[in-house]
């Protein structure tokens, strides 16, 4: 009720909101400037690092900034007059926060148009709204720049674009603690990587999170056949799917997380019978192949097909 009387009050307000659906209607553009700015900030690849809480203060202190340059890059909104953005031919500000609702407010901000972003990467959770800035509705501020924040009653005046909407997952962070041990306990790269698809099966693992654990410049040979990880661990019953459409295909018909571009996902089968039908299945190389159940699995797994042909026909 609140949004509709708030579009019909405010036309400036309400052709922002429409310029921003239409742009990413599903919210996954946004999702994913998120993820590549958490990650960037992280610089896993030279720092090892994937926790948020290993930033330095000084780079939290910017996470704000990058969000903006990224949004803005992946967008092409045009620069404001007053403020960040021009979005639909009026100025917008941008303003994130890792706490929700610890959107800092600058003073000349207070009657235009605010796109409030929050992320948080342990709730795997984000959201994006529209506030037109009202100084009745802010805290006093009492640092030495002035900036303000929402009153709590009033951030139900935020009109939201995705609200509590899902952030791909950093992996690494949601790992259990003896996973994460486990993980990086190894010397080489290629090993680190081996272990990880072992210990995060059925969960989509990106790029980033590759070249975190391997820590190396050609991480993602370090994936592929011909002596990566998806070679390295077919003799355990391990098959890796990447973002190859027959890949795709063969995630789906065994009810796993989808791969999308430049991500992973990695699964333990074993061979059944085809009268077995209460388990999803998969059909290669003439034999019938299901997820891998504890009761199943032997010391070493069966020599699995090589998903190289399922690419080579697409």
């Amino acid at each position: 009720m609140h949004s509709q009387l708030f579009l019909q009050e405010d036309p400036e307000l309400a052709a922002v909101y429409a310029r921003l659906g239409q742009l990413d209607p599903t919210g996954q553009r946004f999702a994913a400037v998120l993820r590549n700015t958490i990650d960037q900030l992280l610089n896993g690849e030279v720092t090892g690092r994937y926790d948020w809480k290993d930033l330095f203060k000084t780079e939290k202190t910017h996470a704000g900034t990058i969000v903006e340059i990224n949004l803005q890059r992946e967008f092409r909104f045009d620069d404001g007059v007053d403020m960040d953005y021009q979005i639909a031919g009026f100025d917008v500000d941008c303003k994130y926060s890792q706490t929700f609702g610890g959107w800092m407010i600058p003073p000349e901000a207070v009657g235009h148009l605010c796109l409030l972003v929050w992320a948080n990467d342990y709730q795997s959770r984000w959201s994006a709204g529209l506030l037109r800035i009202d100084r009745a509705w802010l805290n006093t501020g009492n640092n030495r720049d002035k900036k303000l924040t929402v009153k709590a009653e009033h951030r139900n005046k935020i009109l939201w674009l995705w609200h509590d909407a899902d952030l791909p997952e950093n992996v690494l962070l949601h790992l259990s603690p003896v996973d994460q041990a486990a993980v990086f306990a190894p010397k080489s790269g290629q090993a680190r990587l081996n272990e990880l698809f072992r210990r995060a099966q059925g969960r989509r693992i990106g790029r980033n999170v590759v070249r975190t654990v391997a820590q190396q410049k050609d991480y993602m040979k370090r994936v592929r056949g011909n002596g990566g990880a998806r070679s390295a661990l077919r003799d355990e019953g391990f098959l890796i799917m990447g973002d190859y459409t027959s890949h795709q295909d063969i995630a789906r018909q065994l009810q796993l997380p989808v791969p999308h571009e430049g991500e992973f996902v990695s699964a333990r089968v074993v061979t059944v019978v085809p009268e077995d039908v209460a388990r999803p299945h998969i059909f290669l190389d003439g034999r019938h192949w299901a997820l891998a159940h504890s009761e199943d699995l032997p010391a070493r797994g069966p020599v699995l097909p090589d998903l190289r042909a399922a690419q080579r026909a697409e």
